[in-house]
């Protein structure tokens, strides 16, 4: 490629026009080496630089001197390091990292739970200019910086603007030098590079947006005047760019939900005869939840279009009794259901669960998992092939090549997150375009909901069937063990059943946790009078079976277990369950496991024990726990403190990364940004106007070919 610099008259070198995808070694100043730098975080172009956005902003109108700080203030403070130190958490490998700084009014410490980069703090040697900004918290009493951002004074500080952009750091780049080469970028391309606008122009005019290359200038390029606007992430260009992240993942999620209503599908119209004889028989009523869920359900599978819904709902609210009165739907049709669940127990427990409720009413119920036996898989396989089975219920078994239906038409999936989309799709081809429910206990906030399921209608039962006994929550630290345990001996003296939860399954040199197979020989030095088992992954599934049976029938009075009994283990009697180092468990597995007990009619406990040196936000994580038994409220928390990718598990969810729109905070634009999608293809149902082939063209681009073949 032709150089982009020229000589000037005066013979000094000046940069010429750029383009968007010219590569970022062009720039004046950048060249190899540093484009390298830029490549390993995925910015080779002109372009994707300038879609790196800033992570704050700096107001240095806000500058103050140390001892001026108050708790709550976003400020920026020019400094001197004095020292930097670091101390072990515990007798865990984790070290918190202390840069204290001082200024002529005083001192102040800024504290790390975590290394940002490798040679972080080796930069800070004693007596160093910095500036460090951050948010002042009240720490013990004192006021501190947790994790703020420290640089180097530019030498040109000075002389810039009052409002400037932090940028993430790449290694031997600085904020400073990135902005440069961010304000040249903008400088050189003529206005003739900048591609035509994307968005359709009835949406830019109805939502009050400014065009996308204004935005871009504007993010790199603060307006002084709107400083707080900017710190708080609500100028006119944040309002563009988050818009425009959450409408092409929305439009892509809205073509996909038109691509279903336009599969031709098997309309189950029901006599409605199994559905009354299995309400008769149950013991108790249908929450008005479970019934409004059923009816949501009914209506979708009348439809000859096939079903995408999802059924949120508690721990124990009732969903699989709703999905069992779908299969009922699907048998009175003469068509076959199935169910797939994440692992055996769990779906060895819907199977028995079917069997008590189902059966009576003249279904015929399969399991099929990786364990059951071939004569027994090819007579299953035979009867579902014939059609003589009408319900079968396994484990990823179901996804295999040889199993076959004869007439499928409802697809339920148990704890969908926990399957990839293409078993998923794997088990829909096994049937014409059947009907497609999924099951999920992990309660999800309606924003996240909105972009990781947008293709899904959703359906919440946000009641628990009468008689669930509450469960009391306490959060304890480890030096209150012992009474913790003696608690649990005399629930168990008065009948009950206890699990006992740890992190681990041995013990692990590298971290100080304690591990399910010690601790459970401890517990049976502790309690010779108590039959004690083990439970844990890495056992043999026939294993894990007999112990489970085992504490089922009562034989065992404490099971000692990791996460493996979070999903699908109920046994009535057991109301106590300890969860050994708390602070490393997620809010969705404590709730997960917190539900396995308060299931029978004796009052619950379940009792958090934290471990030594617990950050503030374990602290925070589990004090949250006792205030409340609402998965959903647990989930916006768990949201809110940990951000949406590491709330689905990344890899899992499909969720993208968002370069600037975050779901908590933009929660409102993002409806926004959802109608404003279904709206174009309410408009255009094939994108063809021409003032949407650019929509067209994206969705291809990010998505792939097939991104188009729910529309075109």
């Amino acid at each position: 490629m032709e150089s982009l610099t020229r000589k000037s008259k005066d013979g000094n070198l000046v940069n010429m026009a750029l383009r968007l995808d010219t590569s970022l070694q062009y720039l004046k100043g950048v060249g190899p080496k540093l484009a390298s730098l830029f490549s390993r975080h995925g910015i080779r172009t002109v372009g994707e630089l300038l879609e790196f956005y800033p992570r704050a902003y700096e107001d240095q109108r806000a500058a103050r001197n140390i001892a001026s700080l108050k708790v709550g203030d976003i400020v920026s403070v020019k400094a001197q390091v004095v020292s930097v130190s670091s101390v072990n958490m515990g007798r865990s490998q984790r070290k918190m990292y202390d840069v204290t700084v001082r200024d002529a009014s005083g001192k102040i410490h800024c504290k790390f739970f975590r290394v940002p980069y490798k040679g972080y703090f080796e930069r800070f040697t004693p007596f160093k200019e910095v500036r460090v900004v951050g948010k002042v918290i009240d720490y013990r009493g004192r006021a501190e910086f947790h994790h703020p951002d420290i640089r180097d004074i530019d030498p040109e500080e000075e002389n810039q603007d009052a409002l400037i952009p932090l940028y993430t750091e790449i290694e031997g780049l600085s904020t400073a030098k990135i902005h440069r080469f961010l304000k040249t970028s903008l400088d050189l391309i003529p206005d003739e590079e900048w591609p035509a606008e994307k968005l359709p122009s009835w949406v830019v005019k109805n939502y009050d947006l400014i065009s996308h290359r204004k935005a871009l200038e504007l993010i790199h390029k603060p307006n002084p005047d709107l400083g707080n606007l900017y710190m708080e992430n609500r100028t006119p260009a944040h309002r563009r760019l988050i818009f425009e992240e959450f409408f092409w993942l929305e439009l892509y999620l809205a073509s996909r939900k038109t691509g279903f209503k336009k599969e031709p599908g098997t309309a189950l119209r029901g006599d409605g005869r199994l559905i009354t004889q299995l309400e008769e028989s149950l013991p108790f009523e249908l929450t008005n939840a479970q019934k409004k869920s059923f009816q949501e359900i009914k209506a979708d599978l009348e439809k000859p279009s096939p079903m995408h819904r999802m059924v949120q709902g508690d721990v124990g609210s009732g969903k699989t009794l709703v999905s069992f009165m779908a299969a009922l739907v699907a048998a009175e049709c003469g068509t076959q259901s199935c169910l797939m669940a994440p692992t055996e127990i769990l779906a060895e427990q819907h199977f028995k669960n079917a069997q008590k409720q189902l059966s009576p009413l003249g279904l015929k119920v399969g399991l099929l998992t990786g364990k059951t036996k071939t004569s027994e898989r090819k007579e299953l396989l035979q009867q579902l092939a014939d059609g003589d089975l009408d319900f079968l219920i396994g484990t990823h078994a179901l996804i295999e090549d040889e199993v076959k239906f004869k007439a499928l038409t409802l697809v339920i999936v148990d704890e969908q997150h926990r399957f990839g989309v293409e078993q998923r799709g794997v088990l829909k081809n096994k049937g014409r375009s059947p009907h497609f429910l999924v099951m999920t206990a992990t309660p999800i906030p309606r924003t996240l909901a909105m972009t990781v399921y947008g293709d899904l209608d959703v359906s919440i039962i946000d009641e628990m069937p009468p008689g669930r006994s509450p469960i009391q929550t306490r959060v304890v630290f480890d030096s209150k063990k012992a009474a913790a345990l003696q608690f649990m001996s005399e629930q168990i003296v008065k009948g009950r059943q206890a699990y006992i939860v740890y992190p681990l399954v041995e013990e692990s040199e590298k971290i100080d946790l304690k591990d399910a197979v010690s601790e459970f020989e401890n517990l049976q030095a502790q309690f010779p009078n108590f039959k004690i088992g083990l439970l844990h992954g890495k056992m043999k599934p026939v294993e894990k079976e007999e112990v489970m049976t085992r504490f089922r029938n009562g034989e065992l009075s404490i099971l000692v277990s990791t996460t493996v009994i979070e999903v699908g283990v109920d046994v009535p009697n057991a109301n106590i369950m300890i969860i050994e180092h708390a602070e490393r468990f997620g809010l969705s597995q404590l709730h997960q496991l917190r539900g396995r007990v308060g299931r029978g009619t004796h009052k619950s406990f379940c009792i958090m024990i934290m471990g030594y040196a617990v950050s503030e936000e374990a602290k925070q994580r589990t004090q949250f726990m006792e205030q409340t038994t609402d998965g959903f409220k647990i989930a916006e928390f768990d949201l809110e403190m940990r951000g949406p990718g590491e709330f689905m598990g990344t890899r899992q969810s499909g969720l993208p990364g968002f370069k600037m729109a975050n779901l908590v905070r933009d929660m409102a634009i993002l409806q926004e940004a959802r109608e404003a999608a279904f709206e174009v293809l309410r408009k255009d149902s094939q994108l063809k106007f021409a003032e949407h082939q650019p929509l067209r063209e994206e969705l291809t681009k990010t998505h792939g070919p097939t991104a188009l073949a729910g529309i075109a």
